[in-house]
């Protein structure tokens, strides 16, 4: 149902000047995200101060209308749309870099920052934030907060939830708090810090955030290595994983995505049963030392080449088939569905076995890659036509109901927003998912933030 009048007239007395919009060409483009899901809002706003956002909250409590806080957009779960309509607060003015303050290793930040620009700003101090999206040129800092976004890195560095010292928010009840420390260190109470970061703001409404900063290592190496067949190659990851260098990034293409991405980049990319992609970071007087440990563990039963680049050309052939894969699945279906399921490191062969059954039960191409260092694979479904689709549907069933056998569990870094809220029953035990849903309550008791998102 529409917004009340008098709702509308609240919103333009605090959005004034353009910082409102309720036009409907522009709503559209706050409507939908990077799911293809799509849902008009009634209203889109665009704050610029942490007192704007606590009247905003405590308007929509009082009027009983849905609030979506919206970054950029880019996340694939559905997690920004607003389903329910209502009012979609976009926070791409509250992107300003508040301090960076090297001694403590910090950034405060606005939640519209974009994830790139922070770095850009990081770099001459020769620091860096961990998070690596592919999206990192245009998500923001708040939506990697919302959806405990991760990366590549996060083998090596932890996903969002590991570098965020403390927020400022408010709460759905249109209270607001601080929470966390900017210290590594904290034991005081209950960390709501992490809890906030991956609730996809059913909470809270982040208005600020204190980020811990990783010093910019001097030096990387690339590696890369084919194998026989996938089991091979996890075994090379469990190797890889038990010594003591940790890779700043170890990334796993099944043979479906090399001959996939053969098709699409050329015969620089190798034919194989599996790959890897290793990278790992540190100091010239150790790094060689680190490459040496990373390329004797990768060694083993089933290695077909292993290649160590040298050169900055070497390292962009190492990476062609990673680069190449995304087209080439674009190409090959527009309406491909990408989960980024997690395992146990040592149950890949089993997740990707259990997907391999399901792409010959339903007749649909399936290929698996990601981060396999994590054990977070990236299940990509790539159906080419309508009856494919809904055979795809009953796989992606299937393929949940494996990761849940296997241990694992429904995302590591994408979230659940609307695409796998339905199936959130199998991956947590009725009484967990009881506390949450009272979690729920207590931050936002009325129900109107992002509303129909994470919580069955």
């Amino acid at each position: 149902m529409p917004l009340p009048p008098a709702a509308v007239a609240e919103l333009q007395h605090l959005f004034p000047d353009g910082a409102l919009t309720v036009d409907a060409g522009e709503r559209l483009v706050y409507g939908y995200d990077n799911s293809r899901r799509q849902r008009l809002p009634d209203a889109v706003v665009f704050p610029t101060s942490h007192e704007q956002i606590v009247s905003l909250v405590r308007l929509c409590r009082s009027h009983r209308v849905p609030l979506v806080a919206r970054g950029r957009g880019t996340n694939t779960t559905g997690a920004s749309v607003p389903v329910e309509g209502g009012i979609v607060a976009s926070f791409e003015r509250m992107n300003r870099i508040l301090r960076i303050d090297v001694d403590d290793r910090v950034a405060v930040v606005e939640p519209g920052v974009l994830n790139g620009d922070l770095q850009t700003a990081l770099a001459p101090h020769r620091l860096f934030w961990p998070p690596d999206p592919t999206s990192a040129p245009f998500c923001t800092v708040g939506g990697n907060v919302a959806c405990n976004a991760g990366g590549p890195r996060a083998v090596k560095y932890g996903a969002t939830r590991d570098n965020v010292l403390a927020l400022r928010a408010v709460a759905g009840n249109g209270e607001t708090f601080r929470c966390g420390t900017p210290t590594t260190k904290g034991a005081t109470g209950y960390d709501l810090a992490r809890l906030l970061v991956g609730s996809e703001g059913t909470l809270a409404v982040v208005t600020e955030a204190t980020l811990k900063l990783a010093p910019l290592p001097s030096a990387k190496r690339t590696l890369r290595a084919t194998y026989g067949d996938v089991a091979a190659a996890a075994n090379a990851v469990a190797r890889i994983m038990a010594q003591p260098v940790t890779p700043c990034a170890l990334e796993f293409l099944d043979d479906e995505c090399l001959r996939l991405a053969r098709a699409y980049g050329g015969d620089a990319i190798p034919a194989a049963g599996a790959m890897l992609v290793v990278e790992v970071d540190g100091e010239p007087d150790t790094l060689d030392a680190a490459v040496d440990a990373v390329a004797r563990s990768a060694r083993g039963d089933g290695l077909l080449d292993l290649a160590i680049a040298a050169t900055d050309a070497e390292v962009t052939a190492l990476w062609a088939a990673r680069k190449a894969l995304s087209p080439a699945l674009r190409t090959l279906s527009p309406n491909k569905i990408n989960e980024d399921v997690v395992v146990p490191v040592s149950r890949v062969p089993e997740l990707v076995a259990a997907t391999r059954a399901a792409a010959a039960k339903h007749a649909l191409p399936i290929v698996c890659f990601g981060h396999a260092g994590n054990g977070n694979l990236h299940v990509n479904l790539l159906p080419r036509d309508d009856a494919e689709m809904q055979r795809a549907y009953s796989a992606l069933d299937e393929i949940f109901g494996a990761v849940i056998r296997l241990d694992g569990t429904l995302s590591g870094e994408h979230g659940i927003g609307l695409a796998k809220r339905e199936f959130m029953p199998r991956a947590l035990d009725p009484q967990a998912l009881s506390l949450m849903q009272a979690i729920k309550r207590q931050f936002d008791p009325d129900g109107i933030l992002n509303p129909g998102k994470l919580l069955p």
